[in-house]
């Protein structure tokens, strides 16, 4: 299989099957509706006539400077602008893509293409793209040195490249990413923390393309992630409708934090876009003072009855739609609905199925208050080596949870 580059593709001349001059190549175009891979269409230009589109199934032999078709001039299509096609050089070199493999931002010097010759056709494929010093060489250079020279000095280069099955586009552009259909699943199976940092890198309208390309509950866990600077940016200028989805995935204290840092106008304008129950929640939870435990506190945690056998809470768990990577520890309940204790779920799962919960609570027995200092809620984290503090009322009624990550997170920013 030979390889050839688009810096080297472009400006190559065109013959067609009576090996007539057609014209250069000026563009070459992927379909990622049809082909997110293979080049599909090459744009082919000569002086004042109308440019033609060559078919990547009109391709007969592909060789530096020079290409042959297998059928004759009139037998092209003439060119008309498409929006689903991916344009590789005006598209791709010199544009940043996220390498989804190495996690990091990078821009694009040179496309490598593959040949597959099948059925007397020849079939380009993107492979990778270069990202170091050889295909900025190879660009520096074209049209000024023979192309073996520029292949000689390139090979002595470190290579840097990634495959293409690890690029994802930055398209700020949500109508041309919607046209070109190109998918961001990759950024989706990135971790939250990770994207975060990618899109610190990109300008404003590319986080916003980004943001706006994810599905709500990953939308939702980047932004938690984002510096709260960059985070009210971004939620200010979507669409309503798609904020108010995001913030229904946060968490309660996640999603007050965000609207905390909004105008109250646009505040009030998202709340009435969530459903009533989420609404209220994160409204209660803005009358708190960030700086303390209420204002710090989760209100969506596990409580069960302390009265209750292992097995049955056990059960009763398998039934719910709880967030399995914050599952630590549950609080527990006496009859009168008041805060009697927590107990780890480790300790729950290795308990017998008919020990009671209460017996399993870890001691001592702490909770703060809703108006309590954040400081003493560091404290007490340091001291007893928390991992979760439940937040109660006057009564002794559980308001909410501070976890770990929470108090880490107050401390980092």
């Amino acid at each position: 299989m030979s390889t050839v580059t688009a810096t080297e593709l472009m400006g190559a001349k065109a013959y067609d099957a009576q090996g007539h001059y057609v014209g250069k190549i000026r563009e070459f175009f992927v379909e990622p509706a049809d082909q997110p891979n293979r080049v599909g269409h090459f744009l082919l230009a000569r002086g004042s006539f109308q440019p033609l589109v060559a078919r990547h199934d009109q391709i007969a032999a592909i060789e530096l400077g020079k290409i042959e078709l297998s059928v004759p001039e009139r037998a092209l299509d003439t060119y008309q602008p498409n929006e689903g096609w991916l344009a590789v050089t005006k598209d791709l070199l010199d544009q940043q893509i996220i390498d989804t493999s190495g996690r990091k931002v990078v821009r694009v010097n040179d496309v490598d293409l593959a040949e597959l010759h099948a059925n007397g056709i020849v079939e380009l494929r993107i492979t990778q793209v270069d990202v170091g010093l050889p295909g900025a060489v190879r660009r520096l250079l074209q049209g000024i040195a023979p192309q073996g020279m520029i292949r000689g000095l390139q090979n002595r280069l470190p290579a840097r490249t990634i495959r293409w099955e690890f690029v994802n586009l930055v398209e700020p552009d949500p109508l041309r990413r919607l046209k070109l259909r190109i998918t961001h699943e990759k950024l989706e199976d990135l971790h939250p923390a990770d994207l975060a940092d990618i899109m610190e890198d990109l300008s404003p309208a590319e986080r916003q393309g980004i943001i706006s390309s994810l599905d709500e509950e990953t939308a939702a866990a980047v932004l938690a992630e984002l510096d709260a600077r960059l985070t009210t940016q971004i939620v200010e200028k979507l669409d309503p409708e798609k904020a108010a989805d995001i913030l229904e995935e946060m968490a309660p204290d996640a999603a007050a934090d965000v609207l905390g840092g909004l105008s109250k106008e646009t505040s009030e304008e998202l709340l009435e876009e969530m459903p009533g129950q989420e609404a209220e929640e994160v409204r209660e939870l803005l009358e708190f003072d960030p700086a303390t435990a209420g204002g710090m506190m989760n209100t969506d945690f596990v409580f069960v009855g302390d009265k209750s056998p292992r097995g049955e809470v056990v059960d009763w768990m398998r039934e719910q739609d709880l967030n399995l990577d914050q599952l630590d520890t549950i609080v527990l309940l006496d009859g009168a609905a008041q805060f009697s204790g927590t107990v780890s779920v480790a300790r729950l799962l290795l308990a017998g199925s008919e020990q009671l919960v209460g017996e399993l609570k870890m001691e001592p027995l702490l909770s703060v208050q809703p108006n309590a200092d954040e400081k003493d809620v560091f404290e007490l984290f340091d001291k007893y080596n928390l991992r979760m503090l439940t937040v109660v009322d006057e009564d002794g009624r559980p308001l909410g949870v501070i976890t770990v990550d929470d108090v880490v997170s107050k401390l980092v920013k």
